[in-house]
């Protein structure tokens, strides 16, 4: 791909991704941005029926956190508090505005400058809307670029379109987005995406990063990285042998590959901090890619590559088509985030033996440590704005100025310790998403083995949360109760001391973390209704689990069991090859029906479990194998009154309850 200097950066658009709506109360408004240049906000919010309310804003200043991480790429996150509490239930207008504060005179350029398809068709301004309770939920996982499949953020943004166009009130929009996980994946690029990302640091002017070297001194560069065409599908080249038998790469990315992907899919992951960083505005926003070159495979690469590069071309071309629907999706809907996997490494922290072997060499300590800070200021930051800018601003910072490789190394280990990720917002129901990828079970009978998706502390933790709670949502990024026959398949796996091969981690793997989530479901003093959110497996199902051994209520009372629904929507752009996913559901059917002896192996405490049926699906499913995105009705007491997959073709796919096919699980 041919490079460009834009010089002063003035070809590029002001706002480079966003605005990306993130956590909203009736007192406080979180809202992200990433721009080309240091700008003064002006946020004006118009309440029906009251008068204009505008908050003038400077970069640092109160109300507006400012990082800078390259010559033309600032981050804006407005934490706002507000003196006079928002209404509810009521959309409520509000118009960004930017002012460059290098530029001459009092110019304010708001969307209609940097990004005029921001607003939904007879609307001038985007809005907000706060709910007293949530009714709708849209949720999913699992975001590939090069997936040959569609965009679960475009069906969302249709259905958003579709509620407007049918009630102009608002009262049938769903409320909140839920992203559980693989929002981007870090370790499986495209050849093309990873061109595109080059690229676009270099016309950034993002601050070149030089790599820790292998055992023998030899360090690499940003800049060599681009110099050489990226590396394209022969980054593994890079990462160093660590014993005779294997090599970094082999432990942290070979033992990954699986049927639904190609052996070659962890060979472009990312590296630098600037690519990472570069790859967030990519999928999030079409402001940069008009700036980019067309694609263009090198002449050097073998045939099978070359065919795979081009079939990757036109799958980005599809995806980049639809980044103006994500943009003004995200501009609307309140979205809580939180990772998995493929937003840091596959199979992140699955192991003590994963994590001895990836912290243990400088190279991919770096690599994991830049894609966490990476997360942390795209995603994290507006989970808990208050508290990830009081602990991790000067972690960003230290990682972004690029001073020095102590001070960057110094900012990731600090970012490697923190372990406040997970969050709670003050919905009602609550919502809780849990940190399963740095609060692990590490296990102790055998290093290699899985650990705990949850360790002793975070499930004490978690019970506190949901004490003296009538409802919850709770969002896990591994469904808690999955599919039987692929976890026996990967406690197989496990016992033949090749977890890596099956991504063998899911709750009920390590004893003590089972153990701990059961116990939470039938405490007295939890919920009566969990609502869990999952994603992961690139396939989407529901069950409903009933807990048959009765606890006692508050007021003392037996017969006070939960109701526990498992909904799973995966992937909002990735999926399993239809016929295997097919064997593989008629198989679970068979092998676990009510009356297998098989239940006993896995049994879960005598819990009743329904799986769903996705209406308008073969006879015999229960895994849905669509991208889209999960959408989930709620009653005022927090039980689901609708479940459904709206996929990215446009089909809406129900899941109904039948009560014939309840088992022992």
């Amino acid at each position: 791909m041919l490079e460009r200097d834009l010089g002063g950066g003035s070809a590029l658009p002001l706002v480079l991704a966003g605005p990306i709506v993130r956590r909203v109360r009736v007192d406080h408004l979180a809202i992200w941005l990433a721009v080309r240049e240091p700008a003064m906000v002006r946020l004006d919010v118009f309440v029906p029926a009251m008068e204009r309310r505008s908050f003038e804003l400077e970069p640092g200043g109160e109300g507006l956190l400012w990082l800078k991480a390259g010559e033309h790429l600032h981050y804006l996150m407005i934490d706002l508090a507000l003196d006079a509490p928002l209404p509810q239930e009521v959309m409520i207008p509000y118009r960004l505005s930017l002012r460059p504060i290098a530029a001459a005179g009092d110019v304010w350029q708001d969307h209609s400058h940097w990004a005029p398809d921001l607003c939904y068709p007879g609307a001038e301004l985007p809005f907000l809307r706060i709910p007293r309770t949530i009714s709708s939920v849209m949720h999913g996982s699992c975001r590939k670029p090069h997936s040959a499949c569609g965009d679960g953020l475009v069906a969302a943004d249709r259905r958003i379109a579709q509620s407007l166009a049918e009630q102009d009130d608002g009262a049938t929009l769903p409320e909140l987005l839920v992203l559980s996980g693989d929002q981007v994946y870090v370790d499986d690029v495209a050849g093309p995406m990873l061109q595109a990302i080059t690229e676009l640091a270099h016309l950034l002017k993002l601050p070149d990063e030089e790599l820790p070297g292998d055992e023998s001194g030899v360090s690499v560069s940003g800049k060599d990285l681009r110099q050489a065409g990226g590396k394209l599908y022969k980054r593994d080249e890079l990462l160093p042998e660590i014993d005779q038998d294997s090599s970094v790469f082999d432990v942290l990315f070979g033992g990954t590959s699986k049927p639904i992907f190609t052996s070659l899919h962890a060979k472009n992951h990312l590296l630098t901090l600037a690519e990472m960083l570069t790859m967030y505005l990519l999928v999030w926003s079409p402001a940069c890619w008009a700036l980019l070159s067309k694609p263009e495979a090198p002449g050097d690469i073998a045939d099978d590559i070359r065919a795979m590069y081009d079939a990757e071309v036109m799958e980005l071309a599809s995806f980049v088509e639809g980044l103006s629907k994500v943009r003004r999706l995200l501009a609307h809907l309140p979205t809580a985030m939180i990772f998995d996997d493929h937003d840091v490494s596959d199979d992140w922290n699955l192991s003590l033996a994963w994590e001895d072997a990836a912290y243990g060499h400088p190279l991919s300590r770096r690599v994991i440590g830049n894609a966490l800070v990476a997360y942390g200021i795209n995603q994290g930051w507006g989970n808990r704005p208050e508290a990830i800018g009081r602990d991790l601003m000067p972690v960003f910072k230290d990682a972004l100025e690029q001073t020095g490789a102590e001070a960057h190394d110094t900012a990731i280990d600090r970012i490697l310790s923190y372990q406040k990720w997970d969050f709670e917002w003050p919905t009602h129901p609550p919502l809780i998403a849990l940190d399963t990828r740095t609060r692990r079970w590490r296990s102790e009978r055998n290093s290699h083995y899985p650990s705990g998706l949850l360790d002793w502390e975070a499930a004490t933790d978690l019970q506190a949360r949901l004490r003296d709670k009538d409802a919850v949502l709770l969002v896990s990024a591994a469904p808690i109760f999955g599919v039987k026959l692929i976890e026996v398949v990967q406690k197989f796996f496990t016992l033949i001391g090749k977890p890596l091969m099956v991504d063998a981690e899911y709750w009920m793997a390590h004893p003590g973390t089972a153990s701990a989530i059961l116990s939470i479901f039938q405490h007295r003093n939890t919920p009566r209704h969990f609502v869990i959110l999952s994603g992961d497996v690139h396939y989407s199902f529901v069950y409903d689990v009933q807990l048959r051994n009765g606890r006692r209520s508050r007021s003392g009372e037996r017969g006070h069991n939960p109701e526990i629904w498992q909904i799973c929507s995966s992937g909002i752009k990735n999926k399993w090859p239809d016929k295997l996913l097919a064997f593989l559901d008629h198989s679970n059917r068979w092998a676990f029906s009510p009356r297998s002896p098989l239940n006993w192996l896995t049994r879960r405490r005598g819990m009743r479990i329904i799986p769903r049926k996705p209406v308008g699906t073969p006879h015999g499913r229960r895994i849905l194998n669509a991208s889209g995105i999960g959408l989930v009705e709620l009653d005022d007491d927090g039980t689901p009154l609708r479940i459904a997959q709206l996929s990215a073709d446009g089909k809406i796919y129900e899941f109904e309850r039948r009560e014939g096919e309840a088992r022992l699980d």
